[in-house]
């Protein structure tokens, strides 16, 4: 999707081409001050025009801030059942980005709150933050990529920070405590027939993976995704300068396989510096089509 707004002599105000734009808050300013000389200069007509897309772009690009200033505290109110279900919970963050810090936050209470519960939780940090004054240690393209595949699978207009995913199949900003327990307990209601076994032997070099499954379906692959359990950053510019930031459940690596068999045997590059009690494997079966996730499981590698 391409989307642009103009003035009425034609020259451009801002333009959206699908994936995701953000622009520096110097630009911002600047784009602000424009707009308030073109208001004085131009008719009402034009000043009802700059008010719509106004609106349009603080709805699409200053939308997690936006939500941020109304973030929900709620009580974490996570409810068990016995149907097997589970909840694979997919935060798409970012170092660099002001409103992330406490999605980050939200997701390690509920990692406490839920421990021994049939609930994965993963952080990518996305890339797409890191031009705007300070580059995110744990940032990597590949997940800014897989983000753009949900804003497919989902038909999202636009990518954004913080972003929460149930199951491969609900999203919504990561500022939301309630949504967040209730689509984890609606997901764990779920009754589940489809099995997940993984088996790690960490060698020399590499980790060998042993998978089995109880089916093979159609459009899916098996992702593997290596985690690295906690991490610190002092951030030393951008929007959260001065902070020292804590993680949990940082993705470092994701691997996809197409399954030819219901059991069989990979292998992964060992991580550098890798201490067994600092590491942790979650895999999971994904449609390639919908992105819905069918079946999920960890494996530990002490």
């Amino acid at each position: 999707m391409d989307y642009s707004t103009a003035n009425l002599d034609g020259s451009p105000l801002f333009a959206y081409k699908s994936g995701i734009t953000i622009l520096p808050l110097r630009e911002i300013t600047e784009f602000q001050f424009d707009l308030k000389s073109k208001i004085m200069k131009n008719s009402i007509f034009l000043f009802l025009a700059i008010v719509l897309s106004g609106l349009f772009f603080l709805n699409c690009f200053m939308f997690p801030e936006m939500e941020l200033s109304e973030r929900k505290t709620a009580k974490t109110e996570i409810k068990t059942t016995n149907n097997n279900g589970f909840a694979i919970v997919e935060l798409f963050t970012s170092e660099g980005c002001s409103s992330c810090p406490p999605a980050d936050e939200l997701m390690a209470k509920l990692q406490r709150d839920t421990k021994g519960m049939n609930i994965y939780f993963l952080a990518y940090h996305v890339d797409y933050w890191d031009r705007l004054g300070w580059k995110d240690q744990f940032s990597s393209a590949e997940f800014t990529n897989r983000q753009q595949q949900y804003q497919d699978w989902l038909n999202l207009y636009v990518m954004y920070t913080p972003q929460f995913i149930i199951n491969g199949t609900a999203e919504f900003a990561g500022y939301n405590e309630t949504a967040l327990s209730q689509k984890i307990t609606d997901a764990l209601k779920t009754k589940q027939t489809e099995k997940l076994e993984l088996i790690a032997h960490p060698d020399k070099d590499s980790i060998t993976i042993h998978f089995k499954t109880n089916s093979v379906q159609k459009d899916t692959k098996l992702f593997i995704a290596t985690i690295l359990r906690k991490g610190i950053s002092k951030v030393q510019r951008g929007e959260n300068k001065g902070n020292t930031l804590n993680h949990v459940q940082i993705v470092k690596e994701l691997k996809s396989y197409t399954l030819g068999a219901k059991e069989g045997n990979l292998t992964i590059s060992k991580p550098k510096n890798f201490n067994a009690t600092d590491w942790q494997l979650i895999g999971f079966i994904q449609n390639t089509i919908t992105g819905k996730i069918y079946k999920t499981t960890k494996a530990d590698l002490n």
